[in-house]
C-alpha cells in the first residue's frame, strides 16, 4: 500500500518537507542518485533557511524529499550538518554528494544553481549536510 504524504506527515510531526534542485529534471535526477546509494550529502545557500525560510536540518531529524509533483519520494535522517563558505568546499564533501565529477564541476554547476535561485557570492555560506536514506516511498 502507498502511503500518501499526509500520512507520512502525520506519522513524523517533526518532519520537514523538501525538493532537491529548481526544476523536474535535477529534482529527479538527484532522487535517482539518493535511492542508488550515490548521494548521501547536500548542500544549499545557508541565507535558504531561517525566517521566511525552510528550517535548518538538525542532526537526528527526519525529513521527507518530495517529487517534482509533491508525492513523496523517500525518508531522509541528517546524521551531519556543518556551514562553509562556497569557497572552502572541498572534494571529499563534493564526492558525497554524487552528481560531479570533481570540485571544479561542481563549482560551476553550484555557481550556476545560486545565480538562479538567490544570488551568488564566492563567499557565500553554505549549510552543508549528510543523511541516510530511512525510507523510499517509490
Amino acid at each position: 500500500m502507498t502511503k500518501t504524504l499526509q500520512e507520512i506527515v502525520d506519522a513524523n510531526p517533526d518532519a520537514e518537507t523538501f525538493r532537491f534542485g529548481d526544476n523536474p529534471k535535477l529534482c529527479a535526477d538527484i532522487i535517482a542518485l539518493v535511492r542508488a546509494g550515490k548521494k548521501t550529502a547536500t548542500c544549499e545557500a545557508a541565507s535558504a533557511y531561517g525566517a521566511g525560510g525552510d528550517a535548518y536540518p538538525e542532526v537526528g531529524r527526519r525529513d521527507i524529499a518530495l517529487n517534482w509533483d509533491g508525492t513523496p519520494a523517500f525518508m531522509i535522517e541528517t546524521v551531519e550538518v556543518s556551514t562553509r563558505r562556497f569557497s572552502e568546499m572541498d572534494a571529499e564533501f563534493v564526492a558525497a554528494q554524487g552528481e560531479f565529477r570533481d570540485l571544479n564541476d561542481w563549482r560551476a554547476s553550484y555557481e550556476a544553481y545560486f545565480h538562479r535561485t538567490c544570488g551568488f557570492k564566492p563567499d557565500m555560506k553554505l549549510m552543508c549536510e549528510r543523511f541516510t536514506l530511512i525510507e523510499d516511498y517509490a
